[in-house]
């Protein structure tokens, strides 16, 4: 049989899949020639806005004490900030060199809801260059009220909480990645601020079931989606001076620098993104095997991956996910936890019902699991298997869906072992084939090779 990657970063395992199994690939588009002249490059001639050097020394001018933040995504992110090739280092040189002390610069994680970083993590996000340099590193919290400022109301109606170090800096900087996003369309630009910089409460719209119960809340959609647009409010109400945003091949190489104006240079990366991770396909299958990649740390963010897998699903087909929950808790939040019980004890309609009541009160992480709904709505939650090594089984009685460990010989199950994880996606494969098969029926198998970046799109 045929074997096929799965790519989680730095990891990766090969699975074995039936020989009739279709392999669904978004195009692959060659790295940057020289990653590193292409960063300065784009920080001297950047997208709808005069040069970082330039935009530096004007918000400084007359303050000899100015400050500077920039924003780096979190963990969760294999956004480049060490190395030749990143983006982190060239930012802060332009700083110091445009005039800002290395002691006025901030550098925040945006870890909007997700949990706070120990000093460790962040330490291995940055490149050594930078950490040598008396720069501040601090992460956002967005349960710290003190930690944070309120702009008034959106049009919408969101209460805008910010972080306050990155309000009162001078100079205002986002960086990160373009990748495509299940809610907001794309990742990047405006997302650095909104979730990335916002207090709790201020997700209460933005990430509300009304906005996510659009058709437009969708990847590769900016045009209508409400969760771009109320992002790119709140964004415009905190103010972004300079945005470094980069595009990413499956291997993790640069293929694109977008540097400059917070929209244009963010619309330009999504532009370019959406020619190779867009996968035309003509039909559904009967059983869809993918993978959570890079970002699929917990389960929290496996979801990504399987939001994405519901164009290609018949329904009532099979969805088998493979992922390498390497994270501190490999389910997610405690919030997230309760509310994704729910789902799995009552259904996708009951949650949803629940959710949009009036008398309900907004729980922090329903969103991702108003996501998981979706998936749901397409299939029975019994077919869709989760094969991720790293749970316990005590995880596995809250995740809705049916637990790949079980498939296993008692001695293999829950060991933390990427093997063992590939060896569940193919069991459930030979499991749903085999079931097919009794009904008479020759199952339809496809492979969503890069998981949650490459993007079914149906043909017109």
């Amino acid at each position: 049989m045929p074997r096929f990657p799965m790519v989680f970063g730095t990891e990766s395992v090969d699975v074995e899949l039936p020989a009739e199994t279709v392999c669904l690939s978004m195009s692959e588009p060659g790295p940057l020639g020289n990653p590193a002249r292409a960063i300065r490059e784009a920080l001297a001639r950047p997208i709808g806005s005069p040069s970082l050097a330039e935009v530096v020394r004007k918000k400084a001018e007359g303050k000899p004490r100015a400050t500077a933040a920039i924003v780096i995504s979190d963990n969760t992110r294999p956004v480049p900030y060490r190395g030749e090739s990143g983006i982190l280092a060239p930012v802060v040189d332009t700083l110091i060199e445009a005039g800002i002390e290395p002691d006025r610069i901030t550098i925040i994680a945006a870890t909007g809801t997700h949990r706070v970083l120990s000093r460790d993590e962040l330490e291995d996000m940055i490149e050594p260059s930078v950490l040598a340099r008396p720069v501040k590193i601090v992460c956002h919290d967005c349960r710290d009220r003190a930690s944070l400022a309120s702009l008034g109301t959106t049009s919408r109606g969101t209460h805008v909480l910010v972080n306050k170090a990155y309000l009162e800096s001078d100079v205002k900087i986002l960086t990160g990645l373009v990748e495509s996003h299940f809610m907001a369309g794309a990742s990047g630009g405006r997302k650095s601020v909104c979730p990335g910089l916002i207090g709790e409460e201020s997700t209460y719209i933005f990430h509300g079931p009304a906005f996510l119960s659009s058709p437009n809340a969708r990847d590769l959609v900016l045009d209508g989606n409400p969760c771009h647009e109320e992002s790119l409010e709140v964004a415009k109400m905190a103010g972004a001076d300079f945005i470094v945003n980069v595009t990413l091949n499956s291997r993790f190489e640069i293929t694109g620098v977008y540097a400059g104006d917070l929209e244009e240079a963010h619309l330009a990366a999504v532009r370019k993104l959406t020619e190779y991770v867009s996968i035309p396909i003509e039909r559904e299958y009967d059983i869809v095997v993918t993978h959570a990649g890079f970002v699929g740390i917990n389960h929290y963010q496996a979801a990504k991956a399987a939001v994405v897998a519901i164009p290609v699903l018949k329904p009532g087909g099979k969805l088998i996910l493979g992922a390498n929950d390497v994270d501190t808790d490999p389910v997610g939040s405690p919030t997230y936890r309760t509310v994704l019980h729910l789902l799995a004890l009552h259904g996708p309609d009951a949650y949803v019902r629940l959710i949009m009541s009036p008398s309900w009160k907004f729980v922090p992480d329903q969103w991702q699991v108003q996501m998981w709904a979706k998936v749901f709505a397409k299939i029975p939650m019994e077919n869709f298997t989760y094969c991720a090594s790293h749970i316990t089984p005590k995880d596995a009685a809250i995740l809705p869906g049916r637990d790949g460990n079980l498939l296993l010989p008692p001695q293999r199950r829950y060991s933390r072992s990427l093997d063992d994880t590939a060896r569940m996606v193919e069991l459930a494969v030979a499991e749903a084939v085999a079931e097919c098969k009794a009904r008479g029926t020759a199952p339809t198998i496809a492979y969503l090779q890069d998981g949650p970046y490459g993007i079914p799109v149906r043909r017109a």
